[in-house]
């Protein structure tokens, strides 16, 4: 390693100490690969099974829209019903998407106990999911 590249990781993970994050080498390295300003989205995609009820449709829209309350690494989260008049929606009628400040924090997100609360509300009428995670660029 360099030693400009060393002295750039040491100082990464010595901000991280004064921020009480974890401070490890690959937290420093991923913050040099992902510029400071880029956010993870986290987006999700519902197919509900063709018998689910709208009040069970509107109990998981409730209890995915508690999670931002719940789990404080959800930097912002927003969901609607899909209305693309494209027709290349295979089913799916609900996105939700959150943002994360880093990959540690979705880490933490999804096998928090809320999370998998709300997994326990949804996969009774849940017939397919598709998520796509990414940095913003």
């Amino acid at each position: 390693m360099k030693p400009i590249n060393l002295a750039l990781v040491l100082a990464l993970c010595c901000t991280s100490v004064f921020a009480n994050e974890p401070h490890t080498i690959e937290n420093s390295i991923q913050e040099i690969i992902m510029p400071q300003d880029s956010l993870l989205r986290h987006v999700v995609l519902f197919k509900f099974k063709p018998n689910t009820s709208k009040e069970d449709i509107e109990k998981v829209e409730k209890a995915f829209s508690e999670l931002p309350s719940k789990i404080p690494q959800i930097v912002s989260y927003e969901w609607g019903l899909n209305n693309s008049p494209e027709g290349h929606d295979k089913g799916f009628t609900h996105c939700f998407f959150l943002t994360f400040k880093s990959e540690a924090d979705r880490a933490i997100y999804l096998p928090h106990p809320d999370h998998k609360a709300f997994g326990a509300i949804l996969g009774p009428h849940l017939d397919d999911v598709l998520v796509v995670d990414y940095w913003t660029r």
